[in-house]
């Protein structure tokens, strides 16, 4: 159980700012989204004494193991990011939304003759316009009941407003001036749409033209001496100002834009974007990155475009808008390049004034926020990781720290499916393009398939490798592929091995390498039930303290070939259960059932087929189709037929 003050920022590093702020689990999961006015002061009283939290607070600070967040640059914003966030992540601990299944949105209905609008739920239509999403649906009512004294629009169902039509007199609302009651014809067609047109523009952003046509119009009544007439629209002026207030819009609706700033410094820079669609903001990424050159901000913001959209697997979605701080040296290039990605016009600009100007503040803010935090923790995990690795190395007696460690682990089902993973830590990071599945084969003489006989097959296979690269042939380098120039597979070995469990795994592991003189990598076990360190031929395991990070780091390591290893079974089992069906099917090979899938596609297209189309597959008869067909769609098999 993670403990809150070994993840607790350090003091002074929490902003007084408002903002939103993720707790994530020690797999980096999200947990837990909230908002604060001040950061510095909500976030403080997660880290008091933990038992004078609420129980459920308690059980989220124990199962966190970091947390960071986000300033913004007003309440408004907050509360928009952390629905955004609890939409993306649906963390668990956020019990407060989680029967939501939809978020309520102000629907206006373009499609109708006389427009509606009404709080929506669900799927988006096409033909209606949607503002939010908002918190409740109460939060929605709560506007709209203030902006229907100035924008008068129906409301009503179609039900109620067939009924107001046939008796030919409105509902109360139309009483009270909040609907121009098209029901009865106190408005034509086009009259009501410009109301609705009217309200539409306000809510996407464009409100400073009605505020000052209201108040110009107030002071024209009250020169006039209509103070009846002033006296209303200075309401009005005041419900349009409370409706502002309890808008999330951060920009126009419609924009479409990704906004971007730096925090640098000689060696590292900090980069933050916010991504903005339909005028909120649905997103924010930020990375830190070693600076190896001299690059002004404008070099920085060639090699973020570059790569945030021209990698293979990027992003690929190019917004319409792209706000930097700086332009680069190529940027009318680089606008170029960025609109045959998206297919049409992108602009690449730096924002002078308004709103924008704004936002790019806050995503500046950030991106400090983000640097200042960076190399604070960089300090610490070094120290952290470099004090794991000796911790190591003395309790292990290895002459050296482990710099690259090398973990295995085998997962199957009563010798089903044996399969086993290979995860590679490097300097106490994980080093995931290193990664390695092995399907193991076998015993030549046919018998069972256990744990150490798959532990010691997949020991041979990496070392006879690492083995056979050791002599290269004339003129080639070492662990060097000669056509591509890069580093062969298994050409670096371990400095320690770490196997998943206890003293059986490491004797049968340790008795491979003396086979084939491999003298030089350490070895170890760390086994699940009490966390024991195991090594070659001792009789008792060695025990490490359970703060020490030694044991944090070899649980880390152990884990990660655990889930590796399982994720590859499962694909495997998954991948055998599909075929099974067909297998009791008599006189239906392995190159029939092949055929059958490859000309369907899937088991369940080949279950809702006909014995004649089956029967068109080469090799397929019409009986062999029936049988086919009575395989899938039997109670037993019915259910892996559906996959």
């Amino acid at each position: 159980m993670p403990d809150p003050s070994s993840y607790r920022p350090a003091p002074g590093t929490i902003p007084d700012a408002p903002g939103v702020y993720r707790f994530r689990d020690p797999a980096g999961r999200v947990i837990y989204v909230g908002k604060a006015k001040s950061l510095r002061n909500r976030l403080n009283s997660y880290f008091a004494d933990v038992w004078s939290l609420h129980a459920r607070t308690q059980q989220m600070v124990t199962t966190a193991g970091s947390v960071d967040w986000v300033t913004v640059g007003t309440e408004v914003e907050a509360l928009q990011l952390e629905f955004s966030w609890i939409k993306e992540f649906d963390p668990r601990f956020n019990v407060k939304y989680r029967d939501d299944k939809s978020y309520p949105f102000l629907a206006v209905t373009l499609d109708e003759e006389f427009p509606r609008l009404q709080v929506m739920r669900g799927a988006k239509r096409k033909g209606v316009r949607y503002f939010g999403p908002y918190s409740h649906a109460w939060a929605i009512r709560e506007t709209l009941d203030l902006l229907l004294r100035v924008f008068p629009a129906r409301t009503c169902s179609a039900g109620v407003f067939k009924r107001a039509h046939q008796i030919g007199r409105p509902c109360l609302l139309g009483d009270i001036g909040k609907c121009s009651a098209p029901c009865v014809g106190r408005v034509s067609p086009d009259e009501h749409r410009a109301i609705v047109d009217e309200f539409c523009d306000f809510m996407a952003g464009r409100t400073d033209q009605f505020l000052k046509r209201v108040e110009r119009e107030m002071l024209q009544a009250s020169e006039e001496l209509e103070f009846e007439r002033a006296a209303r629209l200075r309401d009005d002026l005041v419900a349009l100002r409370r409706a502002l207030e309890k808008q999330t819009v951060v920009l126009g609706d419609g924009t479409d834009a990704d906004i971007v700033a730096f925090a640098e410094d000689p060696l590292e820079a900090a980069v933050q974007v916010f991504h903005v669609r339909g005028g909120r903001v649905r997103g924010q990424r930020g990375w830190v990155v070693e600076k190896v050159e001299d690059l002004s901000t404008g070099d920085l913001v060639h090699h973020f475009c570059t790569q945030m959209y021209g990698e293979e697997h990027g992003e690929n979605d190019v917004p319409r808008e792209l706000l930097v701080p700086a332009l680069p040296d190529d940027a009318e290039a680089l606008g170029e390049w960025l609109s045959g990605h998206r297919g049409s016009r992108v602009s690449l600009r730096v924002p002078q004034r308004g709103d924008k100007k704004s936002l790019m503040e806050t995503v500046a803010r950030n991106a400090a926020e983000v640097l200042q935090r960076h190399k604070l923790r960089r300090a610490g995990d070094l120290t952290t990781r470099n004090k794991a690795l000796e911790e190591i190395a003395e309790s292990l007696g290895m002459e050296g720290v482990p710099l690259r460690i090398e973990c295995f682990d085998v997962s199957q089902i009563q010798g089903t499916d044996v399969v086993a993973s290979m995860v590679v830590f490097e300097d106490g990071l994980e080093r995931k393009s290193e990664y390695r599945r092995f399907i193991v084969r076998g015993n030549p003489d046919g018998s069972g398939m256990d744990d150490l006989s798959a532990m010691s097959e997949v020991m041979r296979r990496r070392f006879a490798r690492f083995k056979a690269m050791e002599q290269p042939e004339e003129g080639e380098l070492p662990g060097i592929d000669p056509l591509t120039g890069k580093a062969r597979r298994f050409a670096y070995p371990p400095q320690l091995i770490v196997v998943d469990g206890g003293q059986p795994q490491v004797n049968a592991v340790a008795s491979v390498l003396a086979e084939m003189g491999v003298t030089d990598v350490a070895l170890c076990g760390l086994a699940k039930r009490l966390e024991e360190v195991w090594l070659p031929a001792d009789d008792f395991p060695v025990i490490l303290p359970r703060t020490s990070e030694a044991l944090y780091l070899l649980q880390r390591v152990r884990d990660e070939a655990h889930r590796f290893a399982i994720t590859f079974h499962r694909q495997r089992r998954s991948k055998r259960m599909t075929e099974s069906a067909l297998d009791e099917v008599a006189g239906l090979g392995e190159v029939r059932r092949k055929a059958l899938l490859r000309h369907f596609g899937s088991l369940k297209r080949l279950a809702e087929a006909t014995p004649e189309a089956i029967a068109e597959v080469p090799g397929i008869g019409l009986k062999t189709a029936e049988s086919v067909l009575a395989a899938l769609r039997s109670p037993e098999t019915g259910k892996t037929a559906g996959r």
